[in-house]
């Protein structure tokens, strides 16, 4: 991380993000690196770094339901085991740090985790659902009745929910405006009264023209006011992940049509080197600065006071 400081001291009169929108632990992660926190303590040193106050945490149970992977018998209580982790981890700083709770929302113990959580004494503040490693299809019908009934059950609980909504791109599932609209038309009704929050601009770690055809429904769903998305939001975390120099102009230009108070900042891991690439948008200063300044209504009964 030493080799961020630099450039993150430049930064650090314009670029100083109220909240990450967008973070994960990586102690159960067959991917986990060096840069990637382990512990609340290794993200809060990340957090400190680049002057970030607070983070939302998700938790990545869902992994091990993940359908690239082989089966585990022990499937359930791994899922049980990583989303009571999470919220332990984060209990440690609840001053600047909330957490959602993970499944796959296809699985027959969906709906029992969700009840679980809302049991236990520190519960979590939300859910996280991932479409890709879920290999959800928005156009399987019982797929789409599997998600309004979690939908349905989160909305009831008041838990908002952060959305990883492109399909498996390890199985290159289709993706784009007829899935998107199938997700507007048929999920998200079931959700009206908590925030929907969009992960990485409705891509994967990227930026191309199916996600960009996706993202255009929703574009155009709230050009049109459509009430559907009244509380619907976004987060850019991931979208500098792969090589996206060519898409910058057209990712500020949907970020401009979408509207700033609609869009959060989330660096999905590595926070310091996160920043440094979201700035690298084509985007003014001021609208950087609008950008930062948001705070996901999910924070409401958190102290915005962080020590920092």
């Amino acid at each position: 991380m030493r080799k961020y400081a630099l450039f993150l001291v430049a930064l650090s009169a314009n670029a100083q993000p109220l909240a990450d929108h967008h973070q994960h632990l990586f102690q159960s992660s067959r991917a986990a690196t060096p840069e990637l926190a382990k512990t609340a303590k290794d993200l809060i040193a990340q957090m400190d770094q680049a002057r970030i106050r607070q983070g939302a945490v998700l938790s990545i149970a869902y992994s091990f339901s993940n359908p690239n992977r082989p089966p585990l018998q022990n499937e359930y209580d791994l899922v049980k085991a990583e989303n009571d982790f999470t919220r332990e981890q984060v209990a440690q700083y609840p001053r600047r740090l909330i957490a959602f709770c993970s499944v796959n929302p296809l699985k027959d113990y969906a709906l029992d985790e969700i009840r679980r959580w809302q049991q236990k004494p520190g519960t979590c503040k939300g859910l996280k659902l991932h479409f890709g490693n879920s290999d959800v299809d928005l156009l399987n019908p019982r797929h789409i009745e599997q998600l309004r009934s979690v939908f349905r059950a989160a909305n009831q609980n008041k838990l908002p929910i952060v959305v990883h909504i492109r399909p498996s791109v390890d199985r290159n599932r289709p993706w784009g405006a007829t899935q998107a609209q199938a997700f507007l038309d048929q999920v998200l009704p079931e959700a009206r009264d908590i925030t929907v929050q969009l992960a990485h601009l409705c891509g994967a770690g990227s930026y191309d023209k199916s996600i960009d055809s996706a993202l255009e429904v929703f574009v155009n769903a709230i050009a049109a006011k459509d009430n559907r998305t009244r509380k619907l939001v976004f987060d850019i975390s991931g979208v500098w992940l792969n090589d996206w120099g060519e898409q910058k102009a057209l990712v500020a230009q949907r970020v401009r049509q979408i509207g700033f108070k609609r869009i959060y900042f989330g660096s999905d891991a590595a926070v310091p080197a996160a920043l440094l690439e979201f700035h690298t948008l084509p985007l003014t200063a001021n609208e950087f600065r609008m950008i930062e300044k948001n705070r996901a209504v999910y924070w409401k009964s958190i102290s915005t006071k962080s020590g920092l």
